[in-house]
């Protein structure tokens, strides 16, 4: 039985369908406009690459919650 994802990650297999890139793409993006505030980043993803606001939201929460882990794990 598989777990159901839960969270940002949860719109990631629509992000890839709807934007034609995976998600490593995006989350590129992101990383290289770090640091950044996070509506900021998600502004980015809205404005240049033409996301929308859930779909950047999300790619957004999940690198700076996957940073915010490294971080603590350091």
């Amino acid at each position: 039985m598989t777990v159901p994802v839960k969270g940002p990650a949860s719109y990631f297999p629509s992000i890839e369908k709807t934007y034609g890139q995976p998600i490593a793409h995006w989350k590129t993006i992101v990383r290289d406009n770090l640091p950044g505030r996070h509506m900021d980043l998600v502004a980015l993803l809205k404005g240049e690459h033409g996301m929308g606001h859930g779909h950047a939201n999300a790619v957004v929460a999940h690198v700076l919650a996957e940073g915010a882990k490294s971080q603590t794990s350091s």
